[in-house]
């Protein structure tokens, strides 16, 4: 009796205590919020840590640009006393735009609830088994930011999530528990936060490598790095556009895209013009195009494009003999061809060319030389062969050392392009707590 008593008023004081903590969140109101991105150094997949549930739990999970939701693994032990499944024909469910009503025949816990919505989580390095996990709702925690260092932490109290299965952690990040979705949809984490918050339905990713944390924001700018450096004051934008059919492995037709596709018209390599087949960068019936991704560690090209771009690469530094390929790339020089400079090896620049010849995305040596050990460097773009859905898919290490903001309000993608010109890193945001 005495245990059950003392069980029931550490509950109570729990309760008490998340209350107070949503209270405090209510009353102080972010601007923005920021997080730290990992990156593993094995899988190359870039992660950030949640703090979810109640009681607290911190909650690592693989970071997906793309993909529509947060799930979590919600088989080896999910406990919350504020965890609230999303009940059939709900508002959250129709949020969430959930077509399905689960029922489950063992004890109700966190993820196997009867009357209770559901969605389809994924790993998209599983694409053998379909999944139904159910809609719910939790505590989480986020620090917020003045664009400089983190400061108060705030809650969210009714967080939407889906639970996943344990079978679909494999091959994710070390200590990964699932996987946060930053894509267009209502409750992607940006959403989720910009509308608990009311501040504009921006995000910004930095991303770093291994050895190093890049940053994460949910919110406007600034965005300051050390020395002193607001990468959000000198951004080029670019229209993001929408794939009118699903990218994911499993959707229902007439289902948009949930990720990221931005409208690359030509590509130059030392500023000159590369010759393409130029009707794979439209989009066409959702093939084709070109999207950004997280979860692609180097930049995919369809096959014709990788041998026009890495044909005319190899004859922009001619004077330079190539070495044995090493997996997965196909073009490779030793370390010391190529003089150091401040944004990598002195290599000729790769534009992605945009909207116009007046915008574009310049990859310098730093994004587009990759060391694969002490004496070969490679050029680090990958075939992804002919019957690619997209045509061009940006992958991480393109992306490191850049600030890519995210405005779903406007639907526009702004770009830094490297932070290295500006003698600064995507490393250098300051985590120590103005608190």
């Amino acid at each position: 009796m005495a245990s059950s008593i003392k069980h029931r008023l550490l509950q109570f004081s729990l309760l008490l205590l998340s209350t107070a903590t949503t209270t405090t969140a209510k009353s102080f109101r972010p601007k923005a919020l920021v997080l730290p991105i990992s990156k593993d150094p094995t899988t190359l997949q870039y992660t950030i840590k949640l703090t979810q549930r109640t009681p607290l739990v911190p909650l690592p999970v693989t970071l997906d640009l793309g993909a529509p939701f947060l799930w979590v693994d919600c088989d080896q032990g999910y406990t919350s006393l504020t965890y609230r499944p999303a009940r059939c024909n709900s508002a959250q469910c129709s949020l969430a735009n959930s077509k399905f009503c689960s029922t489950c025949f063992t004890s109700p816990r966190p993820g196997c609830n009867n009357n209770t919505c559901s969605l389809i989580p994924e790993n998209p390095l599983i694409t053998d088994r379909v999944f139904f996990g159910d809609v719910g709702s939790d505590f989480i925690r986020v620090p917020s930011t003045d664009g400089s260092n983190p400061g108060q932490v705030v809650t969210v109290a009714k967080f939407l999530f889906v639970c996943g299965n344990t079978f679909l952690l494999k091959g994710l990040a070390k200590g990964a528990q699932g996987i946060a979705g930053f894509g267009r949809t209502k409750i992607s984490l940006p959403s989720q936060f910009s509308a608990a918050f009311s501040f504009p339905r921006k995000f910004a990713i930095c991303l770093f490598t291994s050895n190093a944390n890049g940053a994460l924001f949910f919110g406007d700018g600034p965005y300051r790095f050390l020395p002193g450096t607001d990468a959000s004051t000198q951004l080029i934008y670019t229209p993001l556009i929408i794939n009118p059919n699903s990218t994911a492995t499993t959707f229902f037709k007439g289902e948009p895209s949930s990720e990221y596709f931005i409208r690359v018209t030509s590509i130059k390599i030392g500023e000159k013009q590369v010759a393409l087949n130029k009707t794979l960068l439209s989009i066409t019936n959702g093939i084709g195009g070109t999207k950004i991704s997280t979860n692609t560690p180097y930049t995919i090209l369809e096959s014709s494009i990788y041998n026009s771009v890495t044909s005319f690469f190899k004859k922009q530094v001619k004077s330079v003999p190539t070495v044995k390929a090493v997996s997965p790339f196909k073009v490779c020089y030793n370390a010391t061809s190529f003089s150091s400079t401040r944004v990598g090896p002195g290599v000729p620049a790769i534009d992605l060319v945009l909207q116009s010849e007046a915008v574009f995305w310049r990859i310098f040596g730093a994004n587009s030389m990759v060391s694969v050990n002490d004496e070969v460097i490679c050029l680090g773009f990958v075939d992804g062969g002919t019957n690619t859905r997209t045509s061009i898919v940006i992958g991480g290490y393109q992306l490191e050392d850049n600030l890519l903001q995210f405005d779903l309000a406007t639907s526009r993608l702004g770009f830094s392009s490297s932070l290295l010109f500006r003698q600064t890193t995507c490393a250098n945001f300051n985590f120590t707590s103005n608190v």
